[in-house]
């Protein structure tokens, strides 16, 4: 008894103490290969080799000597999950930072997992088996090598196939002895820190509770099944006692896993908790009135619901801690998969040792005696199964009282990623006078991008593309910029109505808006021409770095908007991206213009981003007027338009409840490439069916960028400046 508890205590209890440091040093590991993969690989060998050793148990060896063999062994065992496990939970909580996303991933996870559950119980049939070994020891000694090998090749394939990013530029914590030994101060120090974390403490203690509840009577399962239903007959149980935990994992992986997942995403994550958790509290209560005497079948109803408990619980909350992991970067800058991986799964490892203690103690309680048949001992036989229901329905209550309180919900959960994501637009110092290159991907760290759902096949033909463009053009676009300027005029020269009036009259028939820039020399008669053609106007004030210029741009525009010719004022165009005014000095101004109109939407022009850096803007702003270029930022054209959809996506997780505009899109057909963005006339072809598609099937307002190639941009934007246009400089159709 004293060698059995020592087995079952020492080494976990051992793995428990090395999971944290472990996770110190894989947060702080720099490697060509990243934090995670190295150790991921060695854990592996290091287990396959230790559990085949760990079975080579011989009869004619003394009972001390095979105890300290297998103790040995255990313990080595032991250290490679170690090494194993603790990456390897850190690499599946830093997958993904989508909400539901970790959800799938985790259920994905353990439904592969639980097939080891549905296998594991029918090795009692073939061991015991004459036909298949002369001995179980024997069995144990060769099935041990047949359990490794696939398994340790298995457990490779994290190391070799999950791609990870070089950290030997990162700035971690030095890894070397004295720094390791001391990393038990600073792993108490996280321990706090995570457990400071209320959310986190509710995970680890109602896992605690479920599980380990659970664990404390699953190694009375085989008394339970025998004594209760076989009178003690342990050869007349047949395949009952693996049945009960080979259905049981089949539950789960077949009916458990899938409506948790679905659940979750339609409910939320604590509520798909909750009721998992009480369907197997009907299953405890279930299998305590279905254990009858000659029917072992009946218990076999009760499996699907009592297999929500555990089915249920790492689905669920490996997913929460992976949200809990954004709050505890939120609030110390630190990101520690590997920390708070290790500190949940040091909750369970403690626990399932304690468990194993537990279970001596309620077959000491009820005073069960293995030798006796039922009829001599029906009452101990009679408490093993009370305990064996009604405990782990005390865990699960206990865990849901807890959990009564939980609240990282999807939406709580987006706020925390839209904070990481503004931290670290800041942090990268990106800067902001020009459009950057990748600055989705500083934003978002988004990997791997593919085609969106509506875009055109890669191989269309130029004549079916020529044919969907001329379709989406004529089927009106929601807006136009509108570019006033002809060839050998720019900026400082004043427009006449006559221009004006003759290219509205070209880009009318396509569109129900336009958008202009400003609001003087001329510009203050493009609002009147759009009305006179039945188009709606978006009308911009541009602002610089002129405060006189600045003044007589806003009188004109709340002028216009006064004369009820503006449907949009726009007070500014990218004049943060220029870095030509403070922040201060442009809510000023939009503060001015709202005073002056009343029934108006007032808003401000810049890159995407800025709304996401500046949420004062989004206060200020009746409208939010995103300008989105995935060509600016170098994305392939094939990305495009999922790129083109994340920039949307991350400004509407900031705006609340305010109305998004895209001012700005469009694709060039000529000039230098820019990283993988490439100019040509299929890629801007391509980009305007795609966009407008988009536009379509997602209900976002555009305006396209732009009606007419313009050549003095050349000198702000290099040569691909002037091939914006859908129609040239001689306002002629380009496609």
């Amino acid at each position: 008894g004293l060698m059995w508890g020592m087995i079952y205590l020492f080494p976990r209890l051992l793995d428990a103490i090395t999971d944290p440091i472990m996770g110190f040093i894989s947060d702080n590991t720099k490697s060509r290969w990243g934090r995670r993969r190295v150790y991921v690989l060695i854990g592996s060998i290091i287990m396959g080799v230790a559990y085949i050793f760990m079975w080579q148990l011989f009869k004619e060896n003394s009972l001390e000597y095979n105890f300290w063999y297998f103790f040995f062994w255990s313990i080595i065992f032991y250290l490679g999950l170690t090494f194993f496990s603790v990456p390897y939970v850190a690499m599946g909580y830093e997958m993904s930072d989508d909400f539901h996303e970790r959800t799938n991933i985790m259920a994905v996870a353990q439904w592969i997992g639980q097939w080891a559950w549905v296998i594991a119980p029918l090795f009692w049939l073939i061991m015991y088996d004459p036909e298949w070994f002369p001995s179980a020891d024997v069995a144990a000694r060769e099935l041990a090598i047949w359990v490794a090998i696939p398994c340790a090749i298995c457990a490779m394939i994290p190391a070799l196939f999950i791609k990870s990013e070089s950290t030997l530029n990162e700035d971690y914590e030095p890894l070397n002895l004295s720094n390791i030994g001391g990393s038990l101060t600073k792993i108490r120090d996280s321990f706090k820190e995570a457990f400071k974390i209320k959310e986190f403490r509710k995970l680890c203690l109602s896992t605690f509770f479920i599980f380990n509840a659970f664990n404390t009577v699953a190694s009375l399962t085989f008394f339970v099944i025998v004594y209760k239903l076989f009178n003690g007959d342990a050869g007349a149980s047949g395949v009952w006692v693996s049945l009960f935990g080979c259905l049981g994992a089949l539950g789960t992986t077949f009916i458990v896993i899938p409506i948790v997942t679905a659940l979750s995403k339609k409910l939320g994550k604590k509520k798909a908790f909750m009721i998992c958790q009480s369907i197997s509290i009907l299953g405890y209560l279930m299998l305590y009135f279905l254990f009858i005497p000659g029917k072992p079948w009946l218990y076999i109803l009760a499996l699907p619901f009592f297999s929500f408990g555990i089915g249920s619980l790492f689905t669920i909350m490996m997913s929460m801690t992976a949200d809990v992991i954004d709050i505890d970067e939120l609030n110390t800058g630190k990101r520690r998969e590997g920390t708070f991986g290790a500190i949940y799964w040091w909750m369970v490892k403690v626990g399932y040792a304690i468990a194993g203690a537990l279970s001596g103690g309620i077959i000491w309680l009820v005073g069960f005696d293995s030798d006796l048949a039922t009829i001599e001992q029906q009452g101990a036989v009679d408490g093993l199964h009370a305990f064996f229901c009604f405990f782990p329905m005390l865990g699960t209550l206990a865990a849901m009282f807890i959990m009564r309180n939980y609240d990282v919900t999807e939406k709580r959960a987006s706020e925390i990623r839209s904070q990481l994501d503004k931290r670290k637009s800041l942090n990268n110092g990106v800067n902001t006078s020009f459009y950057g290159l990748n600055k989705l991907e500083s934003l978002m760290s988004l990997k791997g991008k593919s085609s969106y759902l509506t875009d055109v096949k890669d191989d269309i033909s130029l004549y079916e593309l020529k044919s969907a463009f001329q379709k989406s053009l004529s089927s009106k676009l929601h807006g136009i910029c509108f570019s006033p300027y002809r060839e050998g005029q720019n900026v400082n020269q004043r427009l006449s109505g006559t221009q004006i009036d003759e290219r509205m009259e070209v880009i009318a028939p396509y569109t129900s808006w336009i958008r202009s820039f400003s609001s003087r020399n001329g510009n203050e008669l493009i609002p009147l021409s759009a009305r006179s053609k039945g188009l709606k106007s978006m009308i911009g004030a541009w602002v610089s770095g002129n405060e006189a210029q600045n003044n007589l741009e806003i009188e004109s525009l709340i002028d216009l908007a006064k004369k009820g010719q503006v449907d949009i004022a726009v007070v500014g165009n990218e004049v943060l991206l220029r870095d030509e005014l403070p922040m201060e000095v442009i809510i000023d101004y939009l503060k001015r213009v709202k005073k002056a109109l009343f029934n108006t939407p007032v808003g401000y022009v810049d890159a995407y981003y800025q709304f996401v850096d500046h949420p004062e803007l989004i206060e200020i702003c009746d409208v939010l007027l995103i300008n989105c270029y995935p060509f600016w930022e170098g994305c392939a054209i094939g990305k495009s338009t999922a790129y083109l959809n994340e920039m949307y996506e991350m400004v509407k997780q900031v705006a609340g409840e305010k109305p998004i505009i895209i001012t700005e899109t469009g694709w060039p057909n000529e000039g230098s490439e820019n990283l993988e963005a490439v100019p040509s006339m299929i890629n801007a072809m391509k980009y305007f069916v795609n966009v407008t598609n988009w536009s379509k099937d997602k209900g976002v307002e555009i305006f396209y960028f732009s009606s007419f190639d313009e050549s003095w941009k050349v000198h702000q934007e290099g040569d691909v400046g002037a091939r914006w246009g859908i129609w040239d400089k001689d306002e002629n159709f380009k496609y």
